[in-house]
């Protein structure tokens, strides 16, 4: 029996990461649709990056990844000194929390929304503030800022929200803005914003720009196509980048990633049509099960959400029978990735069934 004094940590969850593609009982081809990864392979430009980049793998990256960077820099108009990178938009969020809470300190955010949020704020001492999330499935700013109290220090805003596809809009969002007080740091966290076409969606970039307590967190892992490499980023004001490189992991960012995002970064338009692909894929995934019956929320990510409470567990496991590995989150729903023509014909075949020889009760 050990004898070693460790933190209590028993009040963190784990984090489960999404089901891979195992073999179907049905003998059907599988798709792993529960991590929200572009299906594509990485572009021809970005695996001669990376070729590249692995001539020198026996060197430590740059830690300041000045390619990276000054590509950045240009994209956004912005200093260095608001730039931090991290090992994806998971690990920049953990620096942001790391950065503003400790022991006793609040961080405010929706529930259900990002599955880290709560088990990084625990790991940093900080006390999480989980919101319910309006009966449309989307933040209510309201409430959040009414959880807002002297011991907090940071408000997370996801948007479009995971896994819930639904996004704030611009004028909700100016007007919480303008009540949060001005020592509270506000995120908007990103990961999605490619995928996002609400006409009145706001951008993140704008706001830090006009507030003095807002950050913003990107990530390459989804539209760009790179969550094996592990890169992202945020746009934060100084002292709060400053402060995050203070609690980031040395050489957190590999000289592979940022040279596979540089490269992604100048084949945007490459990038791009397969981001609209993806985004016309959702329009007729979620169109055809509404026309079954479904009742969906609006997604503006690159996935979709069957908010089915206690029917969650029967229904994923109908997918899953079907080859499709979906993301289950136990009496409430689960997520499912749009992904290739086939995976989404699927999606709606196996959605059909379910409604047909299921006991499931709509929301």
């Amino acid at each position: 029996m050990s004898n070693l004094r460790l933190r209590d940590l028993s009040g963190i969850p784990d984090y489960r990461p999404g089901k891979a593609a195992l073999p179907s009982p049905m003998g059907a081809s599988t798709h792993k649709l529960s991590s929200n990864e572009n299906p594509y392979p990485p572009l021809p430009s970005v695996v001669e990056a990376l070729h590249s980049a692995a001539q020198l793998m026996n060197r430590y990256p740059e830690t300041a990844a000045s390619e990276l960077t000054a590509e950045l820099r240009s994209r956004f108009a912005v200093d260095a000194a608001n730039l931090v990178l991290g090992s994806g938009s998971v690990e920049i969020v953990s620096q942001l929390i790391r950065a503003t809470a400790g022991e006793g300190d609040e961080v405010v955010f929706a529930w259900r929304s990002f599955e880290a949020y709560p088990m990084l704020t625990l790991a940093a001492g900080a006390v999480p503030v989980p919101v319910p999330l309006t009966a449309d499935h989307r933040h209510d700013l309201d409430a959040m800022l009414a959880a807002i109290t002297e011991r907090t220090r940071l408000v997370l805003v996801c948007n479009p929200n995971n896994p819930t596809g639904t996004t704030v809009g611009q004028a909700e969002l100016d007007r919480f803005l303008s009540r949060v007080p001005e020592d509270v740091t506000v995120v908007i966290d990103e990961a999605y914003v490619q995928f996002n076409r609400r006409a009145d969606s706001p951008q993140g970039i704008d706001y830090f720009r006009r507030h003095s307590n807002v950050a913003v967190a990107h990530t390459f892992s989804k539209a760009y196509g790179l969550a094996g490499l592990r890169v992202g980023y945020a746009i934060a004001p100084a002292p709060l980048a400053t402060a995050m490189r203070k609690v980031a992991l040395p050489f957190g960012v590999t000289s592979l990633a940022q040279a596979a995002a540089v490269a992604s970064l100048r084949a945007e338009d490459e990038l791009a049509v397969r981001v609209d692909y993806l985004v016309r894929e959702r329009t007729r995934v979620a169109e055809a099960l509404r026309k079954q019956g479904w009742k969906l929320p609006e997604s503006e990510a690159n996935f979709l959400w069957f908010p089915l409470g206690p029917d969650t567990t029967a229904a994923a496991a109908e997918f899953e029978a079907r080859g499709l590995m979906v993301r289950p989150f136990a009496g409430e729903g689960f997520r499912v990735t749009v992904a290739e023509t086939e995976a989404n014909d699927r999606i709606i075949e196996a959605a059909a069934a379910v409604l047909k020889g299921a006991r499931i009760t709509q929301p």
